[in-house]
C-alpha cells in the first residue's frame, strides 16, 4: 500500500508539470497537445498516418513561409476545438524529449484516470513510434449510384470529378491550399446532418455521397443568392463577361430576385492600385482569396491578406503599394468573377470575338505553353496553355504582357541603306543588293559570318547554317558577350549544355546548390518550382554569386568562380555545406552568368569533378544532379545543330556578316568596313548597323520548332499573318540562297524538316525528352573535367538580366513592359519627358492598331 500511494504522489507530481501548448513532429505524426483539464485529463489526438512520399513539412510551412500548404484531400485531425496555428518547423533535438515526457506523462494518467483517458497509451505509442509507416491505400465510395475507388486522403471533390459529377466551386483551385471558403461545392453525404463542403473533406470508405439532390440544390442556391446579395449589377460592361464562373453557376443556381433590401445600398469598397497589370474592382470581389494563396504559395510574394471581418472584410495590402511580382497576372485568371482584370486588355475585346491558338512562349528557355488569342490580325492577349510537365498553368508576366510590343516599331519592308538613311525597297531589290554586297566586299570563306539571336527559331538556324556552309564558311557563332571564344560546354554531348534533371523532376532535389543564376528572372516559371520545394519538401538553397530578392530562403556560399571550387573541394562542416553533403538528391544548377562569362570553362570543370567524384549522389538512373539553365529561347537548338564557330575561323576578321534576330550583339564585333545583314522582326539594335534590312515573322506569326532548356522539342503555331511583306526567316534565306548561287537543296518545310532529321533527331520529336543514360552523363562530364581551363578568378559573377522586363526586342517595344520596367525594375523617371514619349508610343501603337483593323 506504502508503495503504490507514492507511485500515486509521482504520478500526480508529474502531472502538474507544466506542459508546452505545441504540437510534437515524430515519424511523420503531428500530435497537438493542451494543457490538462480541471479534471486533470490530457486531450491528445495523432494525426492520420500518410504515405512514405509526404514528409511532415509536405503539409505545413513555418509562419516565415507564408500559410500551410495542404495536398487536396489531405486533412489534419484535432482533438482541441481551437484553431491550431501554423507549426513551426520541426527540430530533432527537441522533439525527443517532449515526446518523451509527453509519453511518460500519460502512461501515468492511464494508471490514474483509466475511465476519463481519452486515447489508448498502447494505440498512441503503436502510432507514434512504428518503425514502419503504413501506407495509405485506395478508398471506394459511392458517388451518385457510381462505385468510385480513389487514394485515401483524397478530397471529395477530386473524387467527384473522376466519377464525372459536375462540383460547382469558387475558392477551390487543385494547386492552391484548401480554404472552403465560398461553400459552393456543397454535396450530400448519406446519414450526416447537413450538407458538406467538398472541398475540405477527406473520402470515407463506404460513403455515399449525392450531389444533385433537391437538399444540395437549395443549399447551392442560398449560398448563391448570398454572393449575389452584394454583387454590382455591372456584368454589361465587366472584363470577365463571357468567362465568368459567377455568371456561369448563377445561371444554374441563381434566382431572378432578391430577398435583400439593404437600406443602406449594397457593400461598397474601394479599388487598391496593385500596379500597371491588375485592374482591380472590388465591389466584385467574392472573398474566395485564391489571389492570396497563389501571391503567398506560388508567387512568393507575401504581400495579399484580408483585413476585417464579416461585412467588412476586404482582400488588399496593409501597406498601399503595386503587386511586385513577375508572376502577378496569373492572379487574373484565377479570379472566378471580375474582381481582378486586366489593364491593358481592359475593354479592348469579348471572349467570344477571339480566334484562340495553342503556341510555344519563346522570350525565355523554359519554353512555356500559351494560348494567343487574336481578332483579325492583331494579338489581343496570350494566356497560359495546361501543361504539368513544363509551366503548370503558370505563365510570367512578359510571356503575358509583352504581346502589345508586337505592334510597333516592326519592319514590314525590305529597307536598304542610301547614305545615312534607309529606303524602302522590294525583296528582289534587297537581296541583289545583298548579292552585290558580298561580291562587293570580296568575303571567302571564313570571312562571311553568321550570328545568331535569342528568337532565332530551329528552321532558320539550320537553313542560316546550311547557306553559311555553302558559301564555305564556318563562321557561325550566337550574340553572346564573347562570341568568338569557344562554348565551354562544347556541343558534342547534350547532356553538358541542358537541365538534365527535367522541369518537373527538380521537386524531387532536397539540396540545390545555383552558381551564377537568378532563376526569378531566367527561368520564373522553374523558380515556382524551386518555391514549392522549399515551402512542402523543406529543401536547402545554396547560391553562390551575385545576391537576388529570392522567393525561397538560401544560403550565400560564395560570389566568384574561386568560391565555386572552394566550397566544393572544401569540407563540409556546417551550413548548407553539410547539408549539401548529406543529401539524397543534390543538385547543381550552372546559369547564364558562368556559360556567358569567362570563367565558364574553371567553373565547368570544377564542378564536372565534384560530380563524377559523387557519382552515386549525382548520376543514377533514377537522379541526374547535374543541370544547365539557358536563358535564351534559341540556344540549345543552335548548341544542338552546332551553331559555333571553328578554331580557326573565330580568328579571323569577316567581311560579310548575317545577323538573324541577333540585338544582344557586341557592336565591337562588327568590323568598320563590313557588309552587314539583318534579318528581324523589329528595329532594334541590330539593325543599326545593317546595310539591309529584311522583315521577318515574330514567333506569333510562324509555325516553327524550339527547343527548350531541358531538351524538350516543341511546336509553335501561327496565330495571325505576318505584317506587310515581312516573311518567315528560314524562307528568306532560302530565297537568297537562290539568288547567291547556292541553292538551299528544299522548297518547303518538310523537306526541311527531313533536314533537321539528318542534323539531329532530337529537333523533330515534338513534345518528348530523350534522357541521357548515366554513361552519356558520364562521358560528357569527363570531357568537361579534362578540358584545359585557366584557374578561376576572384571577380564576382554579374547577372545577365538586368530588367527582367526588357530583355529581347519584342518586350523592349512594349508599352505595358515599359511601365512594368518604370514601376518594379527602377527604369525611366516619370518626367514629363519621359511620359511624353510613352503617350506618344502609345499614340502610335492606337494608329497602328487602327490601321491593321482597317
Amino acid at each position: 500500500m506504502d508503495d503504490e500511494g507514492s507511485n500515486n504522489q509521482e504520478h500526480k507530481a508529474l502531472l502538474r508539470k507544466p506542459f508546452p501548448p505545441r504540437r510534437c513532429h515524430k515519424d511523420g505524426v503531428i500530435v497537438r497537445a493542451v494543457q490538462p483539464s480541471s479534471h486533470g485529463s490530457l486531450i491528445a489526438a495523432p494525426a492520420a498516418q500518410t504515405t512514405t512520399s509526404q514528409p511532415p513539412l509536405a503539409r505545413h510551412a513555418s509562419p516565415a513561409r507564408g500559410p500551410p500548404l495542404h495536398p487536396p484531400g489531405q486533412r489534419l485531425w484535432y482533438a482541441s476545438s481551437t484553431s491550431p496555428h501554423t507549426p513551426t518547423r520541426p527540430r530533432a533535438e527537441e522533439d525527443s524529449p517532449l515526446l518523451r515526457d509527453w509519453l511518460l506523462r500519460r502512461v501515468a494518467l492511464q494508471l490514474l484516470h483509466p475511465s476519463t483517458s481519452r486515447v489508448s497509451c498502447t494505440d498512441i505509442a503503436g502510432r507514434l513510434f512504428s518503425t514502419t509507416p503504413r501506407r495509405c491505400n485506395d478508398v471506394t465510395l459511392t458517388i451518385d449510384g457510381k462505385e468510385v475507388t480513389v487514394p485515401a486522403g483524397t478530397a471529395l471533390i477530386q473524387a467527384c470529378e473522376k466519377a464525372g459529377a459536375n462540383v460547382p466551386r469558387f475558392c477551390y483551385h487543385d494547386r492552391l491550399a484548401i480554404a472552403g471558403n465560398c461553400r459552393m461545392c456543397l454535396v450530400e453525404i448519406e446519414r450526416a446532418p447537413k450538407p458538406i463542403a467538398s472541398c475540405a473533406q477527406p473520402v470515407m470508405p463506404g460513403q455515399k455521397v449525392f450531389t444533385n439532390t433537391e437538399k444540395v440544390h437549395k443549399a447551392r442556391e442560398g449560398v448563391m443568392e448570398f454572393l449575389l446579395s452584394n454583387h454590382p449589377l455591372d456584368c454589361p460592361i465587366c472584363d470577365q463577361g463571357g468567362e465568368c464562373d459567377l455568371q456561369d453557376q448563377s445561371m444554374r443556381y441563381g434566382s431572378d430576385r432578391s430577398r435583400f433590401n439593404e437600406i443602406a445600398g449594397k457593400r461598397a469598397v474601394s479599388n487598391k492600385e496593385f500596379g500597371p497589370i491588375v485592374k482591380t474592382s472590388m465591389n466584385r470581389c467574392i472573398q474566395c482569396t485564391r489571389c492570396v494563396r497563389f501571391a503567398n504559395d506560388v508567387a512568393g510574394v507575401e504581400d495579399l491578406g484580408t483585413s476585417g471581418r464579416g461585412n467588412d472584410l476586404q482582400i488588399g495590402m496593409y501597406i498601399e503599394k503595386s503587386l511586385n511580382s513577375e508572376m502577378s497576372g496569373n492572379i487574373i485568371d484565377l479570379c472566378p468573377v471580375g474582381a481582378l482584370t486586366s489593364k491593358p486588355y481592359q475593354y479592348n475585346a469579348r471572349p467570344w470575338e477571339l480566334k484562340k491558338t495553342e503556341s510555344i512562349d519563346a522570350l525565355d528557355a523554359v519554353g512555356s505553353n500559351i494560348r494567343v488569342d487574336s481578332r483579325g490580325v492583331q494579338v489581343m492577349r496570350i494566356q497560359p496553355k495546361l501543361n504539368d510537365d513544363v509551366n503548370e498553368e503558370w505563365i510570367n508576366d512578359k510571356t503575358r504582357y509583352a504581346y502589345d510590343g508586337l505592334r510597333v516599331q516592326r519592319l514590314t519592308t525590305p529597307l536598304v541603306r542610301e547614305g545615312d538613311r534607309f529606303v524602302p525597297a522590294t525583296w528582289e531589290h534587297a537581296l541583289e543588293t545583298i548579292n552585290h554586297g558580298l561580291a562587293k566586299s570580296g568575303a571567302k570563306g571564313d570571312e562571311i559570318k553568321a550570328i545568331a539571336g535569342h528568337l532565332a527559331d530551329t528552321e532558320s538556324l539550320v537553313a542560316l547554317k546550311d547557306f553559311v556552309n555553302r558559301l564555305g564558311s564556318e563562321n557561325t557563332t550566337l550574340d553572346v558577350t564573347n562570341p568568338d571564344a569557344p562554348i565551354a560546354s562544347g556541343v558534342d554531348v547534350r547532356s553538358n549544355y541542358l537541365f538534365n534533371t527535367g522541369i518537373p523532376n527538380v521537386e524531387e532535389a532536397d539540396a540545390i546548390l545555383l552558381i551564377g543564376t537568378n532563376p526569378r528572372h531566367e527561368a520564373a516559371i522553374i523558380n515556382t518550382r524551386f518555391r514549392k520545394m522549399w515551402l512542402r519538401n523543406g529543401a536547402n538553397f545554396g547560391v553562390i554569386g551575385e545576391d537576388f530578392p529570392s522567393t525561397f530562403e538560401y544560403e550565400s556560399v560564395g560570389k566568384s568562380a574561386a568560391d565555386v571550387e572552394k566550397f566544393l573541394k572544401g569540407d563540409a562542416g556546417k551550413g548548407f555545406a553539410k547539408t549539401f553533403a548529406e543529401a539524397k538528391k543534390p543538385l547543381i544548377v550552372v546559369g547564364s552568368a558562368v556559360t556567358e562569362g569567362k570563367d565558364a570553362a574553371a567553373v565547368l570543370k570544377t564542378v564536372s569533378e565534384f560530380v563524377l567524384s559523387k557519382a552515386d549522389k549525382f548520376l543514377t538512373p533514377e537522379w541526374n544532379g547535374f543541370s544547365t539553365l539557358q536563358r535564351a529561347a534559341s540556344r540549345a537548338a543552335a548548341y544542338d545543330i552546332g551553331f559555333q564557330p571553328s578554331a580557326e575561323s573565330s580568328k579571323t576578321s569577316p567581311k560579310f556578316v548575317y545577323l538573324l534576330n541577333a540585338d544582344e550583339i557586341d557592336p565591337s564585333s562588327i568590323p568598320e568596313n563590313a557588309f552587314v545583314v539583318y534579318q528581324g522582326h523589329h528595329g532594334d539594335v541590330g539593325a543599326q548597323y545593317a546595310d539591309v534590312c529584311l522583315p521577318g515573322a515574330a514567333y506569333t506569326e510562324k509555325a516553327v520548332t524550339w527547343v527548350n532548356t531541358e531538351g524538350r522539342t516543341q511546336l509553335g503555331r501561327t496565330a495571325v499573318p505576318p505584317p506587310g511583306a515581312s516573311r518567315e526567316d528560314w524562307k528568306i534565306i532560302r530565297a537568297l540562297s537562290e539568288v547567291v548561287g547556292s541553292p538551299l537543296p528544299y522548297d518547303d518545310v518538310y523537306q526541311l524538316r527531313d533536314r533537321m532529321w539528318d542534323v539531329s533527331p532530337t529537333l523533330v520529336r515534338h513534345d518528348e525528352v530523350d534522357a541521357p543514360s548515366p554513361e552519356t552523363l558520364r562521358a560528357g562530364l569527363e570531357a568537361l573535367a579534362k578540358a584545359d581551363a585557366p584557374s578561376p578568378s576572384n571577380e564576382a559573377f554579374r547577372k545577365p538580366i538586368q530588367d527582367f522586363y526588357r530583355t529581347d526586342p519584342i518586350s523592349r517595344a512594349s508599352v505595358t513592359m515599359a511601365n512594368c520596367s518604370k514601376a518594379f525594375a527602377g527604369g525611366q523617371s516619370p518626367t514629363p519627358e519621359n511620359e511624353a514619349r510613352e503617350d506618344d508610343k502609345r499614340a502610335a501603337q492606337e494608329d497602328a492598331a487602327k490601321r491593321a483593323s482597317a
